[in-house]
């Protein structure tokens, strides 16, 4: 799936926040940045949305939304494994989105 120019600003958005750049690179290296957990890979699966609010020291509705606002940007993804969400980078789309900036600057 390409990028749009709405899909490039929606992503440009979501990266304006220091927070969510900060996300974004602590999921570059989960196992570097966060402990292992019970239910799922940090790898594999994503890191869960309680250890990455704790991490950033703010409430699981604030990183919730933070999340919400990467994955609708298709920077990031979620998945679900019993109560818990996960979240690891769209490498793939992080790729195209890299390429359509570029083609459009």
């Amino acid at each position: 799936m390409a990028y749009s120019g709405e899909d490039v600003e929606s992503a440009i958005r979501a990266l304006a926040s220091d927070r969510r750049r900060l996300i974004l690179e602590w999921l570059k290296r989960p196992r570097a940045h966060f402990p292992a957990q019970v239910d799922g890979d940090l790898v594999k699966d994503g890191v869960c949305g309680v250890l990455i609010a704790e991490k950033l020291g703010v409430s699981q509705p604030t990183v919730s939304e933070h999340l919400k606002i990467l994955s609708q940007a298709g920077l990031v993804s979620a998945k679900r494994i019993k109560q818990w969400t996960f979240y690891r980078r769209d490498e793939a789309r992080i790729a195209k989105l890299k390429a359509a900036i570029l083609e459009k600057i």
